[in-house]
């Protein structure tokens, strides 16, 4: 289950979309100096950031970092607790893109990466 976001552009136009949904992760897949941190429960809530995506048609003109910020935006205003919002990169730009972005990859699963709460919370004081 995901809620959807869609940028509508000038004319009725679909420039991208991406979705938010609630997750869990494992305290042992986080790097170790993030866990401290965190209450030691087995699993911690975190936002999932699925299927970011803009139209081919309209790539390059800066509508992912757009999507992005207004997903980070609207995650960090939510009032249900959060750990970080995670993203599952589909390949390698994708994960270039989200590290461009301050997003920090798993340990063991490069292709995982988060971005803390507290870090989105600084990027919108």
């Amino acid at each position: 289950m995901a809620a959807a976001f869609v940028l509508v552009l000038h004319g009725g136009t679909i420039g991208g979309y991406y979705t938010l949904s609630a997750t869990g992760v494992n305290l042992e897949d986080l790097p170790a100096q993030i866990t401290r941190k965190l209450p030691r429960y087995p699993l911690v809530p975190a936002t999932l950031l699925g299927r970011l995506a803009v139209d081919r048609r309209h790539r390059g003109k800066g509508y992912g970092r757009f999507l992005l910020a207004d997903a980070l935006s609207r995650s960090v205003r939510s009032e249900i607790a959060s750990f970080a919002v995670i993203v599952d990169a589909k390949d390698a730009s994708a994960r270039r893109f989200y590290e461009r972005e301050s997003f920090l990859t798993f340990p063991d699963q490069p292709m995982r990466l988060f971005l803390p709460m507290a870090d989105i919370a600084e990027l919108f004081k």
